[in-house]
């Protein structure tokens, strides 16, 4: 099947704590409220994106399992395309994830399924296919190899990847046409500020380099401008997936041909709808937004 945009990178079950504190060594609290929900990035990612009508598929792995069946499932429920969500001999990935009551996050991960990750020719074919490849949360190998083969590569990267500096990812770097950031990431991958980060990132050859400030809201940067999107006011009661779904609302945008500063401004909008929700696949339906793309 072709579709519009891919996402590439890591399908886990997320089970979420909403607790009053985070714990201490050999300390105990009580567990408010638990959500079980599909998480990893590709997961958000793709489940955001399909929900602002956007024609989608995931590349990932999960286990031949109860819980690689609730997520196949659930992508197909929400109108993802699942050709190239494989089973492998493994357990599916797990993210155990504590929320305090300032939206602040501890997780604890299970690699799993995703470990098992090789790139593989239907894979390379599918990407072929598509407009737009986007690629979160996935080893660098398969990042390399991937992003080869991309018509038009959006990528983020994540704390993992940012960590091996700007010398490890300089090809995909170059080959990159849209990179998500947030502001530690920036540092970590460039050792750098927001700006003078953005500025080597855009010298390496990334076309395009979009910093999540959090409150302070978004910044896109080019060789010719610099956007500034101002965050929406709203109650954080939960961070997870709100990159993610930055990220949704920004290609949605971009892939229906809006300029960068509405691309900018509705990736904003869709982020602060996210956040407002427990759990990280709460990218709003476009029904939901009243926003018309």
């Amino acid at each position: 099947m072709q579709v519009e945009v891919v996402g590439i990178g890591a399908c886990n079950i997320d089970f979420i704590k909403e607790v009053p504190r985070f714990v201490e060594p050999d300390d105990e609290v009580d567990v408010k409220k638990l959500f079980l929900s599909v998480g990893g990035s590709a997961s958000n990612f793709t489940v955001g994106i399909s929900r602002l009508n956007v024609n989608a598929g995931i590349i990932a792995r999960i286990g031949n399992d109860y819980f690689g069946n609730l997520a196949q499932n659930e992508f197909k429920k929400e109108g993802v395309d699942t050709e190239r969500l494989c089973k492998v001999d493994e357990k599916t990935g797990m993210t155990f994830i504590a929320v305090e009551p300032h939206g602040e996050r501890s997780m604890y991960a299970f690699i799993g399924a995703n470990k098992k990750f090789n790139l593989e020719k239907k894979d390379i074919e599918y990407i072929e296919n598509s407009k737009i490849l986007h690629i979160t949360q996935m080893y660098k190998k398969v990042v390399n190899e991937a992003s080869k083969h991309a018509n038009l590569l959006s990528f983020n990267p994540g704390a993992i990847l940012s960590s091996f500096k700007t010398q490890k990812l300089q090809k995909i770097i170059r080959r990159t046409d849209i990179l998500f950031l947030n502001k530690k990431e920036v540092n970590m991958l460039t050792g750098m500020n927001i700006n003078e980060g953005a500025s080597l990132l855009l010298d390496l050859g990334a076309k395009m380099v979009i910093v999540t400030c959090g409150k302070d809201g978004a910044k896109l940067y080019n060789q010719n401008e610099i956007i500034h999107s101002p965050a929406k006011k709203v109650k954080v009661h939960d961070t997870t997936g709100a990159g993610d779904s930055f990220a949704a609302g920004f290609i949605a945008s971009y892939i229906k041909g809006k300029n960068l500063g509405e691309c900018l401004d509705f990736a904003n909008i869709v982020a602060s709808h996210c956040v407002q929700k427990f759990g990280a696949l709460n990218t709003p339906y476009i029904s939901e937004i009243g926003y018309k793309l």
